[in-house]
């Protein structure tokens, strides 16, 4: 194993694929100088600019192109730069990325990444500081993951590099300098397979991206009080590892689910409806959730970390479930 950060490991999983298969190229705006998170950096001098391509600033442009490229056999990846600029393009992936196969009745595949850098910090401000992964696992034909580690992060970019449908790759931006072992040999982290990040047996908590960190922080803070929590991460939303989530829930019997992302209508709003689906003679108490609120990230430095979920809000929501 090697250690190394994020981004790197965002940038090895790049490399592997574009030496692997020469259909593979990047696009985006800025990305040969590797700006602002350092995860393209270098692909140009390896690759050239026919495969790393600076793109003009719109993204409707750099997305629908994309989705051109992808249906005549190619395999882009998207840099989304900030994942807010997604709004942008939202009728490229909308409406025909997500409905690619099924307007040409299965006749083509659309093997395409959207790399979406997401997350509050650094006080980014509202229009940089999002968390929207949960508008897209309510569009069909996208499939949504999203890594917590060095190792997931390289492991789920490179199989959604080789998936056949276009897959969304939510990278925290908190998290790209964070460090963490990553195997010397190739990894492929299969969608729809959930991680025990840390096996417990009084509460489960499934959490998302930092906030799987924060989770692990508050398992430690409440195994001082005796308190078993279980900490699963879902790793990709859609598809989703249904059976992961109920089998941790039939051995604790109490849940709690932690996101970043404000608590109305969000992905943690799914996996608790999913939850309760799945698992509801298996609960002991109501679900509880951790979630930012329902207002635009603020630039002030405090009003933003008023506005983000951390551990002591993850371990508060589950010494409440056990009472």
């Amino acid at each position: 194993m090697a250690t190394v950060e994020y981004a790197a490991a965002l940038n090895l999983a790049l490399r592997e694929e574009m030496r692997r298969d020469p259909r593979v190229y990047v696009i985006g705006e800025d990305i040969v100088l590797g700006v602002p998170f350092g995860v393209t950096k270098g692909l140009a001098e390896e690759f050239g600019p026919e495969r790393v391509l600076n793109a003009p600033i719109s993204e409707a442009a750099i997305v629908g192109s994309a989705l051109g490229a992808a249906m005549t056999g190619l395999r882009p990846v998207v840099d989304m730069h900030f994942a807010d600029f997604v709004t942008c393009a939202m009728d490229e992936v909308a409406n025909q990325i997500a409905k690619s196969r099924y307007m040409f009745g299965g006749q083509v595949d659309c093997p395409l990444v959207l790399r979406m850098p997401y997350g509050i910090g650094k006080s980014a401000g509202g229009h940089h500081s999002n968390s929207v992964e949960g508008w897209f696992i309510n569009i069909p034909g996208l499939k949504v993951c999203i890594p917590s580690t060095p190792r997931d992060a390289r492991g789920l970019l490179k199989t959604a590099i080789r998936d056949p449908d276009p897959v969304m790759v939510f990278e925290h931006r908190g998290l790209y300098r964070a460090v963490g072992e990553v195997p010397e040999e190739e990894e492929l982290i299969p969608l729809g397979s959930a991680d025990v990040k840390r096996a417990g047996s009084d509460v489960t908590v499934i959490a998302t991206a930092r906030m799987v960190h924060a989770a692990l922080e508050a398992a430690e803070l409440l195994a001082r009080e005796g308190i078993s929590a279980e900490v699963v991460d879902p790793r990709s939303l859609v598809p989703l590892d249904r059976e992961a989530l109920a089998g941790s829930v039939a051995k604790t019997h109490r849940v709690v689910i932690a996101e970043e992302g404000p608590m109305r209508g969000s992905a943690g709003a799914w996996l608790a409806w999913v939850v309760t689906e799945e698992c509801f003679d298996d609960l002991d108490a109501p679900i509880a959730r951790v979630a930012g609120p329902n207002v635009p990230i603020p630039f002030s430095p405090p009003l933003e970390a008023a506005c983000t979920p951390d551990s002591e809000a993850v371990a508060a929501a589950c010494r409440r479930v056990l009472k």
